[in-house]
């Protein structure tokens, strides 16, 4: 649906918000969606950092109505175009996608609809449109607007570089006059350069938000031997939520899931290597289930819109602190607390240090991703606010604690271990860098079985009597974190060794301070109660019809095929059970119910509401 007649000659904002209201069905824009959408109205090029649930897509969608001509929008993922596809769909806008899973007829069929005039959005991979016979055709179509979805992805600085996306520096030559709208939800300094240097943006405005999502509620713990255990403990701790569950590998992925489903979790496995039907009806599942739990690789999850996750947990810490913030921000997208459960260990870090070493990329590139990564370490194992880091090390500036984070709500606490730090750096020297950790603990603790002479006669031998075998193994993790000892994967036998070597001498000279920090509560399996986080807020007698309409919601979503939030959002449904509308144009003012969806459901959901009349 184009902009209608009558909004031809309104002003182009005042337009707009028309189209938000008519077609999106909310009363106008949040934050900087009005700023990003009248820069493409006025036909300007713009680079926009909005948070996940900040509306992005919005920036584009309505511009690309407005506008005359079709809105193209790139697009990384099927499922990503799939589901914002179906959303436009279920609000009357006439969108469609090209991609592999699309057949020969609908592509003709969406072809005959481009060329009639009569498509307003059509979503596209990065590989897809970069065909020369895709761009010859689009350069005889009027464009309204050209918008490159999860921007990040064209940076080499980034956390999820795609060098497809580096070809989309070209569509400046090619469309001169169409304005191209960049959008992400996470990007530093350094990764905002390189996307307007590579999408030839440099002269183009800049739109940042706020890092901030005050629902989240982030905690972190380093990993008790492996993180199977603890997550089914986390997640059946959490009963009758939909979450998210990032692991590391396939294997793990398939691991996890079937230990939840043995603890009676309806959990789900997937990743890259399953058959791409299989996972396709696995996000379908997922979707369409008001509790389930997707057990994943980071294949999975970017721009899915599943608005009711509860809780997010790395079972494998992400690759930076683009990755978490991204990763982690798949829950709670309908402003609902939510959590952000991350385990780590430097058995993690050291893996990770040597993917980075592995790549066939250039060594300044190493470099960042290196410093990129030891920032994330920095961030789960300190001491300060979480959520404040994150927005710090995305620009903000006078950033306050959240104030609900493990770190702002536990005592923190940390002791003073530079003497035992320098015993253990002592031992490693004299070890010769020749054995792994459970060796080197026993060295200090004198407890070697079958030692030589040699080994005997070291004077760090049995120094180790202050703290446990557990104590020994934390002080370890802590200096692995700061760099000052370093693992070699010795083929699957992996050997400590030294690390930096001026911070080594900083501490043997007790210049450099190690410090170990302790919680004066035990992590916690559930945590503090807080605001309720399954249902909006409801007057108890409302809860019934609530109940209800979601009932009705997911009936219609199962018929349909699509996600029960493409239909109406959870806060749709609870202010129509609030309102109890009794009629089209009073359901018609509740948020969330445009033109489309009111001529589509308005008189189910008013025979829903009626039937808890009298």
């Amino acid at each position: 649906m184009s902009a209608a007649p009558d909004l031809l000659r309104t002003p182009p904002m005042e337009a707009a918000r028309e189209i938000l209201r008519r077609v999106f069905g909310h009363k106008d824009f949040r934050g900087l969606q009005g700023d990003v959408i009248a820069e493409a109205l006025a036909g300007r090029s713009a680079l926009a950092v909005l948070p996940t649930g900040g509306g992005k897509s919005v920036c584009y969608q309505i511009p690309s109505l407005v506008r005359p001509g079709l809105g193209l929008v790139v697009s990384p993922l099927i499922a990503l175009m799939a589901d914002q596809v179906a959303g436009l769909q279920q609000s009357g806008v006439a969108a469609a996608r090209m991609d592999s899973n699309v057949d020969p007829q609908t592509k003709a069929e969406t072809w005959r609809r481009i060329e009639a005039g009569e498509l307003d959005l059509l979503y596209i991979s990065p590989e897809g449109l970069m065909q020369p016979w895709m761009l010859d055709r689009l350069k005889r179509t009027p464009l309204a607007l050209i918008a490159i979805d999860e921007a990040h992805c064209v940076s080499q600085w980034g956390h999820d570089f795609r060098p497809e996306y580096r070809m989309l520096g070209k569509l400046a030559e090619l469309f001169p006059d169409v304005p191209r709208l960049a959008v992400t939800a996470t990007a530093d300094n350094r990764t905002r350069d390189d996307i307007r240097a590579e999408l030839k943006l440099e002269d183009s405005a800049e739109f940042v938000a706020s890092f901030a999502r005050p629902e989240l509620i982030l905690s972190a713990e380093r990993k008790k031997g492996g993180a199977q255990k603890r997550v089914v403990e986390l997640v059946t701790a959490r009963p009758n939520r939909s979450g998210v569950v990032y692991a590391g590998s396939r294997d793990g992925t398939e691991k996890i899931a079937e230990a939840l489903r043995q603890a009676g979790v309806p959990a789900l496995a997937y990743h890259a290597g399953l058959e791409r039907r299989l996972r396709e009806e696995r996000l379908e599942q997922f979707l369409e289930a008001d509790e389930a739990v997707m057990v994943a690789t980071i294949a999975f999850g970017m721009g899915v819109d599943k608005p009711d996750v509860r809780f997010v947990i790395h079972a494998d810490p992400p690759a930076s602190i683009e990755a978490y913030w991204q990763e982690i921000g798949r829950a709670g997208r309908d402003g609902e607390p939510a959590e952000g459960i991350t385990l780590y260990g430097s058995a993690d870090m050291a893996w990770a240090l040597r993917r980075i070493g592995e790549r066939d990329v250039d060594d300044g590139v190493k470099q960042v991703q290196t410093r990129k990564l030891r920032q994330l370490y920095a961030l789960l194992d300190g001491t300060g606010c979480r959520a404040a880091a994150v927005r710090r090390y995305f620009g903000e500036e006078a950033v306050k604690p959240c104030g609900q984070c493990d770190l702002c709500l536990g005592e923190v606490e940390t002791t003073d271990m530079t003497v035992a730090a320098q015993k253990a750096l002592s031992a490693v020297h004299r070890l010769g860098g020749r054995f792994g950790r459970g060796r080197l603990i026993d060295h200090l603790l004198g407890k070697t079985k079958d030692v030589s002479d040699h080994e005997a006669g070291l004077p760090t031998f049995g120094i180790g009597g202050e703290l446990s075998a557990v104590g020994w193994r934390d002080l370890i993790e802590q200096l692995l974190f700061e760099g000052l000892l370093r693992e070699d994967p010795n083929d699957g036998r992996p050997l400590i060794m030294l690390g930096e070597a001026d911070g080594v001498r900083g501490v043997y000279r007790g210049e450099r301070q190690v410090s170990v920090r302790t919680q004066a509560e035990p992590a916690e399996t559930v945590r503090r109660p807080r605001r309720k986080q399954k249902e909006p807020p409801l007057a108890p007698a409302d809860q019934p019809l609530f109940q209800a309409l979601r009932s009705w919601r997911a009936s219609e979503a199962k018929t349909q095929h699509v996600p029960p939030y493409v239909i109406f959002h959870d806060a749709t449904l609870a202010a129509i059970a609030s309102a109890r509308p009794g009629t089209r144009a009073l359901l018609e003012r509740i948020n969330g119910v445009g033109e489309g969806k009111l001529a589509r459901y308005g008189d189910a959901v008013l025979e829903v509401v009626r039937s808890f009349e009298g």
